[in-house]
């Protein structure tokens, strides 16, 4: 990515807040693009915006399928062992819109399973992991 760490982050939340208030099309202003860009940072202020991003964007199809096709899913994956709440939440319902039969395969991978699974049973601890974790098992284990 280019530019400096600052403006990288200025750019990933206002990009992140412009699909949160304005009905843009994502893919023509490469918005998505930029949110898988930030998974990747080290800076988990970064991850925590891209992985947000992706979470609010991935509800229309049209988004999912150019997350899945930039290779999303992977860096969506990682972010559920991320320490940050946020992020883990955002991937979580991430992971809940951009499962379907074509990307269940890749998804549904023992470890990510296992992980999902522990996240459903932490109601105690926190009750946000559980209740999503419990939504995705529902919708695309369960069912």
């Amino acid at each position: 990515m280019k530019g400096t760490r600052r403006e990288l982050l200025q750019t990933c939340q206002i990009s992140h807040m412009t699909l949160i208030t304005t009905p843009l099309c994502a893919s023509q202003l490469n918005i998505l693009e930029l949110f898988l860009d930030c998974i990747t940072e080290p800076n988990e202020r970064l991850v925590e915006f891209g992985v947000g991003g992706i979470c609010n964007s991935c509800v229309d199809p049209a988004n999912a399928s150019v997350i899945t096709q930039c290779g999303g899913i992977p860096l969506v994956v990682q972010c559920l062992s991320s320490p940050v709440k946020n992020t883990v939440n955002y991937a979580l319902g991430a992971l809940y819109y951009l499962c379907n039969p074509s990307t269940k395969n890749e998804i549904l991978k023992p470890d990510v399973h296992r992980i999902i699974r522990d996240y459903s049973a932490a109601g105690a601890v926190n009750s946000s992991f559980s209740n999503l974790a419990n939504a995705f098992l529902d919708k695309h284990v369960n069912s």
